[in-house]
């Protein structure tokens, strides 16, 4: 994949928006609908070449923070710059700077897909031809079917190819891939690495842990409008204390004090009757869990260990996984 350089007719403003400054920069952002604040004192800045991944539960805030940052919404208060220009006053040379995949896009039944994406391709003066885009998402196959045939996936693959049509600076990819199967998700995940590789920033949000380790450099965790927590996986991950998670269900009921005691305990949390607990070495606190069952006399229904990740964290920071309703 080729990035085009860029070029004054794109609108850049070299005294503005010069490499030093960030992609994106959010101060005191605020957005209330009626007596609900759905975003409230969020700061945010985002480094140029960066890929940033901004999680959390629905209801979090995080597509009313993307759609102020888009320039779909303006804030009740706060400041946004967008590549060091603002949207009150440098709409029109923001707007071609931007790539955006929408979660749910609606794109015409009856249009070919080489159709759709010649139509987003129109829109700009320079970026990738209709070609690369398609190959970049692997629709070379599926140029001439309608989209009303295209299964979900394929819809999901189509949306995030029109997003770069323009050859943009930023790139916001609301749950890029979810709906795909692992081949087609790893491919988006090499687009998303090439893009970022040759200098462009992304905005992601995702409901995949597993793809926010991969892809972000720096993540963010949301909830009730606010930022909970922010760093790179390994920081954030590191916060737990402990690099491995014990999750068990005991026949007994247990003191949390007295699990945070044993030997290599870290953090000791509950939820729904499980508890979780982040320890260092799996062999000094399981036996150590062990003893304390039989002295309590009880036992285990079930057991569960896996190396600390960021769902870990999410849990930890909000009481809930990341793809709960």
């Amino acid at each position: 994949m080729t990035r085009h350089a860029s070029t004054p007719d794109r609108g850049r403003n070299p005294s503005a928006a010069t490499g030093d400054t960030p992609a994106i920069r959010v101060r005191g952002l605020r957005k209330a609908f009626g007596e609900l604040v759905a975003v409230r004192r969020v700061e945010l800045e985002i480094g140029r070449g960066e890929c940033f991944g901004l999680l959390g539960p629905n209801g979090a805030g995080k597509t009313t923070t993307i759609e102020i940052l888009e320039g779909l919404q303006a804030p009740d208060a706060g400041e946004v710059e967008i590549l060091g220009l603002r949207w009150e006053t440098d709409a029109l040379r923001i707007r071609p700077r931007l790539g955006i995949q929408l979660q749910e896009t609606q794109l015409t039944d009856r249009q070919r897909v080489e159709e759709v994406v010649r139509l987003f391709r129109a829109f700009y003066a320079e970026g990738p031809s209709v070609e690369e885009l398609l190959d970049r998402v692997q629709l070379q196959e599926k140029r001439d079917a309608f989209v009303r045939d295209l299964s979900g996936g394929q819809r999901q693959r189509l949306s995030v190819a029109c997003a770069p049509a323009g050859d943009p600076d930023i790139l916001f990819l609301d749950e890029p891939t979810t709906g795909l199967d692992p081949q087609s998700r790893r491919a988006l995940w090499d687009v998303c690495e090439t893009f970022k590789a040759e200098g462009g920033t992304i905005l992601l949000t995702t409901h995949f842990m597993d793809e926010a380790e991969k892809l972000a450099d720096r993540v963010a965790i949301m909830d009730a409008g606010e930022i909970l927590v922010e760093g790179t996986p390994r920081e954030l991950i590191a916060t737990l204390g402990g690099a491995h998670v014990l999750e068990f269900e005991p026949t007994v009921p247990l003191e949390e004090a007295r699990l945070a005691a044993l030997p290599g305990v870290r953090l000791a949390r509950a939820r729904n009757g499980t508890w979780l607990l982040t320890v260092d070495e799996l062999r000094d606190s399981v036996p150590a869990l062990m003893a304390l069952l039989t002295a309590e006399g009880g036992a285990l229904t079930s057991l569960q260990t896996h190396r600390a990740t960021l769902d870990d964290v999410f849990l930890a920071r909000t009481g809930r996984q990341l793809r709960e309703e």
